[in-house]
């Protein structure tokens, strides 16, 4: 028998004085027009696609149940199961509230930043689900409305031959021509067969001279047909970056995504400083707090997020309005299933400075018929007006690719 994470003993979640329970706050009053609704259950089951995706349902006394998705990882369904006795009996509806609840009794467990975000993020996905069933309404418009009916996907690119620049044009112009997307991503941080220490962080001349390369035959294949984008994996010296950046810099590259490791902020800004080509940052920084800094300090110019990692629909729409006083748009980085891809669609269409939504599956022939609806068609999600995130989990393809080892959480 496995550990009951549930029973789990947590002093800080034990004796936190800022108890943001509905018991501790008060909140009794009688809502009427079937908002009177309590969670009774949480349940997760993890899907083995190119990420094992961690599938999150909320239950309720209504019967109405709300599915959503964390960000991959080990120990996140553990995480998701702690937070259970903070959720059953409350009342779905009030998603911030239940947002600070989760944080504050995972404090101790680390909820300023990691997984532990990662997991509050998956409920809270499905919270705006399950809202949107019970009030009738699409989940963009709990977020404040509609900017657009359909959100632009870019689709992140790969070839076996990752390092061969054409190679590379040529997957591009595939996926421009027979798959229908204008927006494409590829990787950098490929191997040249320079390389003499994998550790420094160090470019060589000839190395940047082999990533150049790459850009120039990615871009001028595809030109004017779509937008491309180059991602590094916070791989490289600030110096390194500065000089790779410099180097493509005369190409038509969308943005240049994550050159230096995340830590030191100082020397992002540097780096996004030093250059015109436009630098992308986000996917490893959690909540607004962080992503805050990145922003006002002028060290991203396109903001990168990934919604079910960074802390959930809502915390993506406050990172995406203090982005837009900067006048910084906003590229949402996604490696999810369909139900985490769709709620940062409905993010996207309530968002004045949405740029894109990633698609990184495309090789994953099966990726889509986790739903039962359609979900990305000739390069665009066309944001769903049923109530919820508008997709329904199609319950035998979510069994037939579970984790091994993983069990079906109840059916809706």
């Amino acid at each position: 028998m496995g550990i009951d994470y549930e029973t789990l003993r947590d002093p800080n979640a034990e004796y936190t004085m800022r108890d943001l329970s509905a018991e501790s706050m008060g909140v009794r009053a009688k809502r009427g027009g079937g908002r009177d609704v309590a969670i009774t259950d949480v349940q997760t089951t993890m899907v083995d696609g190119n990420f094992p995706w961690t599938l999150v349902r909320v239950y309720t006394d209504a019967g109405i149940v709300g599915t959503g998705e964390a960000y991959w990882g080990a120990g996140v369904p553990e995480l998701i199961a702690r937070m259970k006795p903070f959720l059953v009996g409350e009342n779905p509806l009030d998603i911030d509230r239940l947002y600070e609840h989760l944080l504050q009794k995972t404090s101790g467990e680390g909820s300023v930043e990691g997984v532990t975000v990662t997991a509050i993020a998956g409920i809270e996905v499905a919270l705006h689900d399950l809202a949107g069933k019970i009030l009738d309404l699409p989940a963009y418009q709990l977020l404040g409305g509609k900017y657009r009916d359909s959100v632009r996907v870019y689709c992140d690119c790969h070839t076996e031959a990752e390092a061969d620049p054409e190679a590379c044009a040529d997957e591009a112009e595939r996926v421009v021509e027979e798959l229908g997307y204008d927006a494409l991503k590829f990787d950098l941080d490929v191997p040249s067969g320079l390389e003499k220490d994998r550790a420094n962080r160090h470019l060589r001349p000839g190395e940047i001279r082999h990533k150049a390369e790459i850009v120039e035959q990615v871009t001028e294949r595809v030109r004017d047909r779509a937008d491309v984008a180059f991602d590094c994996h916070w791989t490289f010296s600030g110096n390194s970056a500065e000089r790779l950046a410099e180097a493509i810099a005369e190409f038509d590259v969308w943005w240049l995504e994550d050159p230096v490791p995340p830590e030191n902020l100082d020397v992002q800004e540097r780096v996004t400083r030093s250059t015109t080509t436009p630098i992308a940052v986000g996917e490893n920084r959690y909540r607004v707090t962080e992503l805050r800094r990145l922003i006002e300090r002028g060290a991203v110019d396109i903001v990168a997020p990934d919604l079910p990692k960074v802390g959930g629909m809502r915390e993506t729409r406050k990172i995406a309005d203090v982005a837009n006083q900067h006048y910084v748009p906003v590229a949402m980085h996604n490696v999810a299933s369909p139900v985490a891809t769709v709620a940062a669609a409905h993010v996207g269409t309530a968002i004045p400075n949405a740029l894109a939504v990633e698609f990184h599956s495309y090789e994953l022939g099966w990726w889509g018929d986790l739903v039962e609806e359609s979900v990305i068609e000739n390069g665009e999600i066309e944001v769903p007006e049923k109530p919820g995130l508008g997709v329904t989990l199609d319950m035998d393809a979510v069994a037939e690719h579970m984790v091994d080892g993983e069990e079906l959480f109840d059916a809706a």
